[in-house]
């Protein structure tokens, strides 16, 4: 019997890990995990839907009653990965994928070592400055952190089990899909 797949995707911010996701969550296979927060919601959005919305004394019990498969705090906000939102999805028979920062990602190396690890890369530091340039949403102090803290992230992509090249969408998308029909394809997953 085929094991469904926990799978964790990070990038740096830029490389267009919203888009690839959005085609493949298309697919009704896929679960994307719900993320807990303690911060306050933003304008349109919907708890339950965009984050799990808990005050910062229930994100605490949660965390000290181990309902957490990994958490970090982060600019004086919680952030986390509730074990029920990956549990149930698993047991119903989906795949389920987690977006979470590297500093998560490696928590859940050590936790959840039969994830698939998937690191979305831009094709070039060039590349993904040009791109936080063409958006038009930040200012160029904000740009050059970000290109900083994109290179910090981008020394973590050895860790994890696959690099996905986001230079052309479609690629990235097909690159995607074939490491999860190869994960589905290994031995120790078919036993």
């Amino acid at each position: 019997m085929r094991k469904n797949l926990l799978i964790v995707v990070s990038a740096p911010s830029g490389c267009g890990k919203g888009t690839i996701l959005s085609e493949i969550l298309k697919d009704d296979n896929y679960h994307f995990s719900v993320s807990a927060t303690t911060r306050q919601p933003r304008d349109g959005e919907v708890n339950g839907v965009n984050y799990h919305f808990l005050s910062r004394e229930e994100f605490e019990r949660r965390v000290e009653n181990d309902e957490f498969v990994e958490h970090a705090e982060y600019c004086g906000n919680y952030y986390g990965t509730l074990k029920s939102e990956t549990d149930q999805q698993l047991e119903k028979g989906k795949d389920v994928i987690l977006e979470i920062e590297v500093n998560g990602a490696s928590q859940m190396m050590k936790l959840r070592p039969d994830a698939v690890f998937i690191f979305i890369a831009p094709p070039s530091i060039a590349e993904l400055e040009r791109r936080l340039h063409k958006r038009g949403t930040e200012k160029e102090d904000v740009i050059k952190e970000r290109v900083a803290q994109a290179e910090r992230e981008l020394s973590y992509a050895p860790k994890y089990d696959y690099i996905v090249v986001n230079d052309a969408l479609e690629d990235a998308v097909d690159d995607f899909k074939a490491i999860i029909r190869a994960e589905k394809c290994r031995t120790d997953k078919n036993k």
